[in-house]
């Protein structure tokens, strides 16, 4: 298993990259559609939510070309699209003058950056899961998650930076870019093995998967509630630095897999996305009620340190249920969940938002999150019912 380390630390890197690209654009997108465009917070919305309804779309795609072409070729599709969507978010600047076109081009490059992400996510889990074998499973999920909010806790800061000296362009410029570089990282490294059998039917994986899936897509809404409206929330109360936010988020993520990210391989999801949901939740509840931005960054943080070890605690519970040469639609359907819940949630939030007030986001999502709890217990007790 030690041979396989530096193709998996190449793999890391590339979602590293990727999301790097990503995380720059989390404190800035709403602010540039907000205030540089003069749309409303339902188009912040959906401006954000449209990049996880086209990975939604493109995620059984991904899952069956990946199990079919093979980890890696679903991988390098996935970073060419990348490439095309930052050349769409560039194109959206020449428009700035004319926001409707603008903003279509930008949620142009938005669904195209969805449908890569979808590409290189289940290719890149599909790849590690492969290589360190089913039984490490959640421990692959963990350190993807890593390699993921890693990007995010310092591309929330750097974005911000650029956004401010060189304006939405510098985001638009490596959203081209940085998928390009990582597409030059995918390409000498060695194609993974694909297990030649019969797939299963996505009727009998969706059978399967939907329980955690929904467990998963609950708990996502305090997600997010953080990286769709947390900007525009410090913006409004005058509170400043909102890239603090994305990187309490993202740093206690990171801290929560390294410390405990074998927890779900060890003693079962379930248990672990008990626990996890309702740190999530308290988490929600803390920026809901915050008067100070002191309140608001712990809020992030739990929300953050909560919700790490739902995706491969819940995952655990989908992988385990599904055969080797399925395992890559399983993901598929399984994370498409999450896509699902975010690419809803976004706008109907915004709308909250409109006309509720920003902090009305985070009861609903504190409320939401909860839910999910129903969702573990019924996978303690496969017995009962939901």
């Amino acid at each position: 298993m030690s041979h396989n380390i530096p193709v998996i630390l190449a793999i890391l890197a590339m979602i590293f990259l990727v999301y790097l690209v990503i995380g720059m654009a989390m404190p800035v997108l709403p602010l540039h559609v907000h205030q540089g465009l003069g749309m409303s917070t339902f188009m912040v919305g959906v401006v954000v939510g449209i990049q996880f309804a086209a990975t939604l779309i493109s995620r059984l795609w991904a899952g069956q070309y990946t199990d079919s072409r093979g980890a890696k070729q679903a991988v390098i599709s996935g970073l060419v699209v990348g490439v095309l969507s930052g050349i769409f978010y560039l194109a959206s600047l020449r428009f700035v003058d004319q926001p409707q076109v603008s903003i279509s081009l930008l949620i142009l490059g938005r669904a195209l950056l969805g449908g890569a992400e979808s590409f290189v996510i289940i290719g890149a889990l599909s790849w590690g899961v492969g290589l360190m074998g089913s039984q490490h499973s959640g421990k692959v999920m963990a350190w993807v998650g890593m390699a993921m909010y890693a990007a995010y806790a310092i591309g929330a800061p750097v974005g911000s930076v650029v956004y401010t000296d060189y304006g939405f362009f510098s985001i638009s410029l490596v959203t081209a870019l940085f998928p390009f570089g990582a597409l030059l990282l995918c390409l000498p490294l060695p194609s993974a093995a694909i297990i030649r059998s019969t797939p299963a039917s996505f009727r009998s994986v969706f059978g399967e998967v939907w329980v955690p899936g929904l467990g998963l897509a609950l708990s996502s809404i305090g997600f997010g509630a953080v990286t769709t409206f947390i900007a525009l929330l410090f913006a409004q109360q005058g509170w400043g630095m909102v890239w603090l936010a994305f990187t309490a988020l993202s740093c206690a993520f990171i801290l929560a897999r390294l410390i405990f990210g074998h927890l779900p391989d060890r003693i079962g999801g379930a248990k672990v996305a008990l626990v996890c949901v309702l740190i999530e939740a308290l988490g929600q509840l803390f920026i809901w009620t915050a008067p100070w931005p002191s309140i608001a960054l712990l809020g992030a943080a739990l929300t953050g340190f909560g919700y790490s070890l739902v995706y491969p605690a819940f995952g655990v519970e989908a992988i385990n249920r599904i055969p080797p040469q399925s395992r890559a639609l399983a993901m598929g359907v399984y994370t498409g969940c999450l896509d699902l819940a975010l690419g809803v949630a976004s706008p109907l939030l915004g709308l909250i938002a409109n006309s509720g007030g920003l902090r009305a986001v985070y009861l609903t999502s504190t409320l939401v999150v909860l839910c999910s709890t129903a969702v573990a217990i019924r996978l303690l007790k496969p017995a009962v019912t939901l």
